[in-house]
């Protein structure tokens, strides 16, 4: 196939980025089909750094070998691993089941959190994401080579985004990123802007993942997002998790849907002539995601890395990406395969 260029938006989503692993996986497959910008949030910027990484380092076999090494080590920061004794399938389980949830290792620290802070840690706090985020190499993270990165953040104190990009992506940049505030002290990085020093959390409150970088007239008109979060959900959530689970996906969905209502909003004024055409750039956007096998998934597992429920959500995600390139690929350049309007209606 001719080649084909388009740009990245990668959600975060915790363990549930193991998706992406999987996307981004089957897409290197595809020679034809290059990567000029990446956009990433929490999951998704880790997933963007090793990308770009491993493209710079040693091409397409070494942005699969650089997500293989990420995703290891992310199923080693954590051995939170809960048997389920009582199925939830089995009639007259279900309370039951509930009852036994509730006193797991996760729903404890999800109880703890409520009443303490990761500041009540003192001395002892420590960032388990650090060491894995340390390991990227950041000569080819920052490097002008391969796709442009874009890693996104949420201000504290102005509870704007804040997108890091070239040399401003370190360590602390993407750990600010992914930086849940229930869980992780808030990030200090300074900014050129302000003079000041300002704390961030994490990038999905306020663009999971952001777009606007990617409208760049450098770049391809194509998008390919993909979804970590899923965006339906059917039925209505009646336990506190649910609740809270759905409150989640929710909120990290809403500036997604904000930017892609910009861009079908710009679409239709340059379909119906209201605009001159080289006002706008005219955006393509794809997506590829299974809502299927994430609503399977509880909340709990985003913070429960564990090996096998990782390498399932990879196989998922790459065939996802498979049926997108079946059902898609001859579209790239040419129009987009997400009908946008029906996904606001």
């Amino acid at each position: 196939m001719k080649s084909k260029s388009v740009n990245l938006a990668l959600q975060g989503g915790g363990a549930h980025g193991a998706f992406t692993w999987g996307v981004l996986d089957r897409l290197l497959d595809e020679d034809w089909l290059e990567f000029r910008a990446i956009s990433g949030t929490s999951a998704g910027a880790l997933n963007g750094a090793a990308l770009k990484a491993g493209l710079v380092r040693n091409g397409r076999a070494g942005a699969r070998a650089a997500l293989d090494e990420l995703w290891g080590q992310v199923s080693e920061t954590a051995d939170l691993r809960i048997k389920r004794y009582f199925p939830a399938q089995l009639p007259g389980t279900h309370a039951l089941s509930r009852w036994f949830e509730a006193f797991t290792p996760a729903a404890f620290l999800d109880n703890v959190s409520r009443v303490f802070s990761p500041y009540d840690t003192g001395p002892f706090y420590v960032n388990p994401l650090r060491s894995v985020v340390e390991k990227f190499e950041y000569k080819h993270v920052c490097a002008n080579a391969g796709p442009a990165l874009y890693v996104a953040a949420t201000n504290v104190r102005t509870g704007k985004v804040r997108v890091f990009e070239g040399d401003d992506i370190t360590v602390d940049s993407i750990l600010a990123s992914a930086c849940l505030p229930e869980v992780f002290r808030a990030v200090e990085i300074d900014d050129p802007k302000t003079g000041k020093r300002e704390a961030y959390w994490d990038g999905g409150f306020t663009g999971n993942p952001p777009l606007f970088p990617l409208f760049s007239l450098d770049y391809p008109r194509d998008i390919v997002v993909v979804n970590v979060n899923p965006m339906v959900r059917d039925g209505v959530p009646k336990t506190p998790a649910q609740i809270e689970e759905r409150i989640n996906e929710i909120s990290f969905n809403s500036s997604l849907l904000r930017e892609l209502r910009a861009v079908d909003f710009v679409r239709r004024l340059l379909a119906e002539e209201r605009m001159p055409a080289d006002a706008m750039k005219d955006v393509l956007i794809h997506m590829i995601g299974d809502d299927s096998i994430m609503t399977e998934l509880s909340a709990v597992s985003k913070i429960i890395p564990e090996w096998g429920q990782l390498k399932r959500l990879k196989a998922a995600g790459q065939a996802a990406a498979e049926s997108w390139l079946d059902a898609h690929a001859d579209k790239i350049g040419v129009t987009a395969s997400t009908d946008l309007r029906a996904l606001f209606d």
